[in-house]
Order: structure tokens, then C-alpha cells, then sequence
């Protein structure tokens, strides 16, 4: 039984570092704001769960499950206020969209 736990955890700790990964290049290689924080933020959000809920299943029943839980819950709350608190600001300092996309002009050359 505890093989399939560490097989479980090591699998989720991977899937989220993975993600964890790929928003990173999502924030590098997207062409605004807007489509960068929307790379980082979901990736974000789920990677955290994955490592966090691998940690969980690595620490079986103790007291650092639950602080694990609470901080779980924590960052599901505030990842994604911060991401729309950060967009409606940029948006509120006339960040547009659409600016920094390429058009489709420069796509055919």
C-alpha cells in the first residue's frame, strides 16, 4: 500500500511541477499582458494543487496534512482574486487587450 501512495504522490508532484513549468514559459513566450497572466495564473492554480495535494499524500495523517489543507485552500482563494484584481488594474491604467498582439498582417509575412 505505501508503494501506491509514493507512486500516487510522486505522480501528482510531477504533473504540477510540470505545469508549474510550463506557465513559467507561458509568461516568458506569450505576446501580452493579458494572455500572460492567463498562461500563469491557471497553471499556477493547478500546479499548486498537484504539488500540494503530493506533499498531502507524502505526509499521510498528521498535523502537517492539515496546515498542507489550509494552505491548499489559501492559495484557491487568492490565486484567482489576484489574477482579476491585476487585470482589472492594468485595464484600469488603459492596458488594452489587444496591444502587443501581433496582426494579422504580420503573421503572412
Amino acid at each position: 500500500m505505501a508503494l501506491l501512495v509514493d507512486i500516487a504522490s510522486w505522480i501528482l508532484l510531477s504533473l504540477g511541477g510540470a505545469l508549474i513549468f510550463i506557465g513559467g514559459l507561458g509568461a516568458l513566450r506569450m505576446p501580452n499582458l493579458y494572455t500572460r497572466m492567463h498562461a500563469a495564473s491557471l497553471t499556477d492554480t493547478l500546479g499548486a494543487m498537484l504539488v500540494i495535494a503530493g506533499i498531502i499524500l507524502q505526509a499521510g495523517a498528521s498535523l502537517a496534512t492539515i496546515k498542507l489543507a489550509a494552505i491548499l485552500l489559501f492559495l484557491l482563494l487568492t490565486s484567482p482574486a489576484a489574477s482579476n484584481a491585476l487585470a482589472s488594474a492594468a485595464l484600469l491604467a488603459g492596458v488594452r487587450p489587444d496591444q502587443g498582439a501581433k496582426s494579422t498582417s504580420e503573421h503572412s509575412k
